[in-house]
């Protein structure tokens, strides 16, 4: 009598069961895999990295700021912002969100902003820095810093710094910049108060000045 519990996938006389079959595939496309990735492991070799090693401990670095090279201790984790504030004391840097999203910490890097909070202070190296404590120049207020004055264009003051280094690093690189060409040079900084429509007239104001 034929056992009705017997699987009917592995009756005599087949020579290869469904499931046998399914099973042998899979391990087959297993091993596939494995060979491949194999061959790519033999193939690729990790290039080999070079270069200075910093830390744990403070090490002595030259930073020139505002035309002026200074020399500070800091450890390899030491933020651009951090070395500015802390070392420097140039406390005209803000630190507002710490992760580059409002950019109140914008300073200048060889002339093009940066977000000071998301640099290391070692990879200055021997490039620039321009903080919003170098933007007047012999005692004279840069046109943007006059504009935000007459304007009324900070209310808490924490993003003006930030804004300011935007504003200016666009009068002084587009003499006549429109409006579209303001939103776009401050898009990147952040104002809770909501006094963009002063930045903006302000920033306007000043290039007209610089003409």
């Amino acid at each position: 009598m034929e056992n009705k519990d017997q699987d009917p996938e592995s009756k005599p006389g087949k020579t290869i069961s469904r499931r046998s079959f399914i099973r042998g595939a899979g391990l087959s496309t297993a091993s596939s895999v494995l060979m491949t990735s194999n061959a790519f492991a033999l193939e690729y070799k990790e290039p080999l990295v070079t270069g200075k090693e910093f830390g744990p401990d403070a090490i002595t670095i030259k930073m020139k700021v505002n035309g002026i090279t200074k020399s500070l201790s800091v450890e390899p984790r030491t933020t651009l912002a951090s070395a500015l504030r802390d070392h420097l004391e140039l406390t005209g840097t803000k630190v507002v969100c710490d992760r580059g999203s409002c950019s109140a910490c914008t300073v200048y890097l060889d002339g093009k902003p940066v977000n000071s909070c998301m640099m290391s202070a070692f990879d200055v190296g021997d490039k620039e820095i321009t903080t919003i404590e170098g933007i007047a120049k012999n005692g004279e207020l840069h046109p943007v810093q006059e504009a935000f004055i007459e304007h009324d264009a900070s209310q808490c003051g924490y993003c003006t710094p930030g804004m300011v280094m935007s504003c200016v690093h666009l009068v002084d690189n587009n003499p006549n910049p429109n409006l579209e060409d303001v939103k776009n040079a401050t898009r990147g900084n952040l104002c809770r108060c909501g006094t963009y429509p002063k930045v903006f007239k302000a920033t306007l104001a000043a290039a007209k000045k610089t003409i």
